[in-house]
């Protein structure tokens, strides 16, 4: 899929203010792993992964993912009455109904002639946002969209850790729930226009995007629990990766290593994103890498990852970047902007 007239107006992060070490996860784990004779570091050995935020007790997923989006607004210069559709791409959420784009658009006081709604794909969600609201703009349905997402991981992080302490865990049980010791917590908003309408000119070129279903039983979470095949998962994703390469050098323009200044992945940890640059023949430091500090935050990661290196000077106007990004199902997605 191409887009003609699709630019990014802007990207706000909310970064939570609480630091929480992978050491610290690692000692609350001790017994457990002294018991099961398992090594006593294993998070930042096997991840690279430091540290991760968290918000402060109470805070809803919803209220930092409308400051995301209020900060998005106000960075492009757009008014609210001017917001065509909001779609929030958010795994972590307080309730079934309504949904969360419901409640951040009240939160905002966006037009009733805004359409709002939810869109959730694991860890692709917020690249599928941008997705439809590109076609809302490309067919003049709407001129700006307003894409957030809000993850809160400390929940489920600290249930994982309880339930690991239990006396009839087995190493199995830990190394099968390892990855929700990777999570973070973040939020962001991106606002998305018509060329016509834009004043930046960050635009969004195209997308190509494979699915392989066959695999969608390898990771399955509940608001509890988290229980992934993370070498059998691995494996698959680096395939599908590579067959959504090949079809992404057919489909859309100029898609080449050679032609990408960054390469802006999802944040799994050090061994998924060295796996897919060598499955891709990507050089490792065009990876820009936000997981030592921030863990994975789910959806978040790609847009919060580009807007870091934009805001390091990593990538600069007129620079291309490929969004890359993977969510358990399996899907890939891979997106061009040229910045």
């Amino acid at each position: 899929m191409r887009f003609q007239n699709l630019c990014i107006e802007s990207i706000a992060t909310e970064i939570p203010p609480r630091v929480v070490e992978s050491s610290a996860i690692e000692d609350s784990l001790e017994p457990a792993l002294r018991r099961l004779k398992l090594p006593l570091r294993p998070i930042e050995a096997l991840t690279g992964i430091r540290s991760r935020r968290f918000w402060e007790p109470g805070e809803a997923v919803h209220a930092v993912a409308a400051r995301a989006g209020r900060l998005a607004l106000d960075r492009a210069g757009v008014r609210k009455d001017q917001v065509g559709v909001l779609i929030s791409t958010s795994v972590s959420r307080e309730f079934l109904e309504p949904s969360t784009a419901s409640v951040v658009h009240g939160i905002l006081g966006l037009s009733p002639e805004c359409r709002n709604f939810d869109v959730s794909n694991a860890c692709l969600g917020f690249l599928d946002g941008m997705t439809l609201a590109g076609q809302l703009i490309e067919a003049g349905v709407v001129d700006y969209a307003l894409v957030v997402d809000g993850e809160s991981a400390e929940p489920i992080l600290q249930k994982t850790v309880q339930g690991l302490l239990g006396p009839d865990v087995r190493s199995q049980d830990f190394w099968s729930q390892f990855a929700t010791l990777t999570l973070g917590s973040a939020a962001v908003g991106m606002v998305l226009t018509h060329a016509r309408h834009s004043r930046t000119g960050h635009r969004v070129e195209g997308l190509c995007t494979r699915a392989d279903t066959a695999n969608s039983h390898l990771c399955r979470g509940t608001a509890d629990r988290m229980e992934t095949d993370s070498i059998r998962l691995l494996r698959a994703g680096v395939e599908l990766a590579r067959r959504c390469w090949g079809a992404a050098t057919e489909e859309l323009h100029d898609w080449h290593p050679a032609a990408f200044r960054q390469f802006i992945c999802h944040q799994v940890g050090k061994a998924h994103m060295a796996a897919i640059a060598d499955a891709l023949n990507i050089p490792h430091d065009r990876c820009f890498a936000s997981y030592p500090l921030l863990g994975n935050v789910g959806p978040a990661a790609v847009p919060i990852t580009l807007g870091m290196a934009v805001d390091q000077g990593v990538l600069q106007p007129g620079d291309r970047a490929a969004l890359m990004g993977i969510g358990s199902g399996l899907n890939v997605t891979m997106m061009a902007v040229r910045w």
